[in-house]
């Protein structure tokens, strides 16, 4: 015979898993209309559910916005986390972190979501907290690695925040560009770029990471 406990936990992991096959649905659902158009009856036919049942788990569209936007961001930190702490160079290990935050492509999931997110976040603060948050987390780890690699003497920084501040500003700027503007700047040039400007901010010579590996795919 099951234990109370045991039906308790059995319960507990459906709605953990139909908690997240929710958030995955509002995901799909926002990247094919957009945040500000998405509504909980959209979401709820996606997934072929009630919206009374969405309202169980999440009591309004903005708290599960709110979850799947966080759950993202999240999963994105956590991954950045480990690129930087694997194995490697200071130069090595940077050139990863700007080859992991650039787009695959100009359509690449991830950042058409937070474009979204951004043009949507100017007035809606459950939104703007999120993207806060991500801006916030991938500069700290960008200052990390370039505050170890000024350490190791592999760098030159005497302010490894700043530094992150200036490359993360710019990088935004010509993601906007390359993502929405078709023909006008390359993947391999944007990278360029992340390149060139990292270098400056390390006293190094552009030419290091260019070194790492090939150019990407336009």
């Amino acid at each position: 015979m099951q234990s109370g406990g045991g039906a308790r936990g059995s319960r507990a992991d459906q709605a953990d898993q139909r908690r997240a096959e929710l958030l995955e649905a509002a995901r799909r659902v926002v990247l094919e209309r957009g945040l500000a158009s998405t509504r909980v009856a959209d979401i709820a036919k996606a997934t072929n559910v009630s919206g009374g049942l969405i309202h169980y788990h999440f009591a309004t569209k903005d708290d599960l916005i709110t979850e799947m936007l966080r759950s993202t961001s999240e999963s994105e930190i956590q991954r950045l986390r480990e690129i930087a702490a694997e194995r490697g160079g200071a130069v090595e290990r940077l050139d990863r972190v700007l080859r992991f935050y650039i787009p695959a492509s100009r359509s690449d999931q991830s950042w058409i979501l937070w474009l979204d997110a951004w043009a949507v976040g100017v007035r809606e603060a459950h939104v703007r907290t999120i993207l806060l948050e991500l801006e916030g987390a991938w500069i700290e780890i960008l200052a990390g690695v370039i505050s170890q690699g000024a350490e190791t003497g592999e760098f030159t920084c005497d302010d490894p925040q700043g530094a992150a501040e200036r490359i993360d500003g710019m990088l935004d700027g010509l993601v906007v560009r390359y993502t929405l503007h078709a023909g006008g700047m390359s993947r391999s040039r944007l990278l360029h770029h992340a390149r060139v400007a990292a270098a400056r901010e390390v006293g190094l010579s552009p030419a290091v990471f260019e070194e790492q590996s090939p150019a990407p795919e336009d």
